[in-house]
């Protein structure tokens, strides 16, 4: 057994035993060895330490950050979300509220143009009473004659007003052209609604037809216009075409009464 009292000689001790001059050396430089090695030990401990200290900073301070980050951009995207969907609802709004006024113009103008056809066809009823009279009256002779004579002096009015009619048809169709047009200023059309009822009014011809309120109607409900790929401007506009066969009626009707006041000494 190995004896307590008697260890066994280790390096860091001295040797007893004699090697001669410098036997000692050898235990200094084993000492002088260990002491930096201890160093080192010491220094990588104490540096992998603080590395792992820092490593740790380093992770958790990137957590935050991109949790931050994480949080700043779902409440982005919820802002953005709420703000999209309000656009949309008030887009929603806005289209439903064109759709009513687009509904009631139709219902307006479907309005209108029965009011006109039935107009119209009261006056075609008008006309067709007139030429009955004024056949009657051809065969009567005398009263024939005179009738005759009233018609061809009333023609000449006739003819007036059917060019007059023709002009403001051609100036209906380049304003009709205008409303539809991309391109023209709102302002340049409203210039030419200004000489149209101008003309309307004072045109001594067709004044009397008292064309100024129909001519309005068609600037506030005539709507209509042809695709974008039209090249033909009389494609355009819907209640003008028929406000112009309307008025050429009329201007046939008036010629019979006309005629008929002369007969009848209303007129000279």
């Amino acid at each position: 057994m190995n004896n307590l009292n008697d260890p066994p000689r280790w390096n860091i001790q001295p040797d007893g035993r004699g090697r001669g001059p410098g036997a000692e050396d050898g235990n200094q430089w084993n000492y002088a060895l260990l002491v930096p090695m201890l160093g080192l030990a010491a220094f990588r401990w104490i540096w992998t330490r603080d590395s792992q200290k820092e490593i740790q900073m380093v992770k958790s301070q990137y957590e935050k950050d991109v949790s931050l980050i994480r949080e700043e951009m779902e409440a982005r995207y919820r802002d953005t979300l709420t703000e999209r969907r309000k656009a949309a609802a008030s887009l929603e709004l806005e289209l439903e509220k064109e759709r009513q006024r687009v509904m009631g113009y139709k219902q307006a103008l479907i309005s209108q143009s029965q009011q006109l056809i039935e107009e119209r066809k009261t006056l075609q009823e008008e006309r067709d009473s007139i030429e009955e009279e004024k056949e009657r009256l051809v065969k009567s002779g005398a009263a024939g004659a005179l009738l005759h004579k009233a018609l061809e002096r009333e023609n000449e009015w006739h003819q007036r007003a059917t060019v007059t009619l023709k002009e403001l048809e051609h100036l209906l169709v380049e304003r009709q052209s205008a409303y539809c047009s991309i391109i023209l200023p709102r302002e340049q059309r409203l210039e030419m609604e200004k000489n149209i009822l101008l003309k309307a009014v004072k045109d001594p011809t067709v004044s009397e037809l008292n064309l100024e309120l129909d001519l309005k109607d068609i600037f506030k409900r005539d709507k209509y216009c042809a695709d974008l790929l039209n090249m033909d401007k009389r494609k355009n506009g819907s209640l003008m075409w028929v406000y112009l066969k309307y008025w050429q009626l009329q201007v046939t009707v008036q010629k019979h009464r006309r005629a008929e006041d002369v007969l009848l000494g209303k007129i000279n």
